[in-house]
């Protein structure tokens, strides 16, 4: 089993800047990639970004060159660092942890993003 607890949403005006950061415990070991998913009012849940063992890294195309995602293996964390935000950008942010069981989601964290 593995455990996730996001952290960092808000509120922010369109232009600004946010972080979201997702702890990872348990079964630490069994994970292959990480990433982030986001799910607006009345839209299916769509992948953000992903970051795998390799560190390589895949962005939708709506966020690239905005959304950063990156890990630091010694605290077991994913970062999504979110720039130039924009209101479609609105949504619950879910992180997600691709292990051999299975998929595993955080709670999620609301961002909301004003215009």
């Amino acid at each position: 089993q593995v455990q996730l607890v996001e952290s960092g949403g808000g509120l922010v005006q369109a232009g600004g800047s946010l972080r979201l950061s997702c702890a990872a415990s348990g079964s630490i070991f069994s994970i292959n990639a990480m990433g982030w998913y986001r799910q607006a009012p009345g839209k299916q849940r769509e992948s953000v970004a992903m970051i795998n063992r390799s560190s390589r890294t895949d962005y939708a195309d709506s966020v690239k060159g905005r959304f950063t995602i990156s890990r630091d293996n010694a605290k077991n964390t994913v970062y999504l660092q979110m720039d130039s935000l924009k209101p479609e950008d609105t949504a619950v942010y879910y992180c997600a942890a691709l292990a051999v069981a299975g998929i595993f989601w955080g709670q999620g964290t609301q961002v909301t993003v004003s215009s």
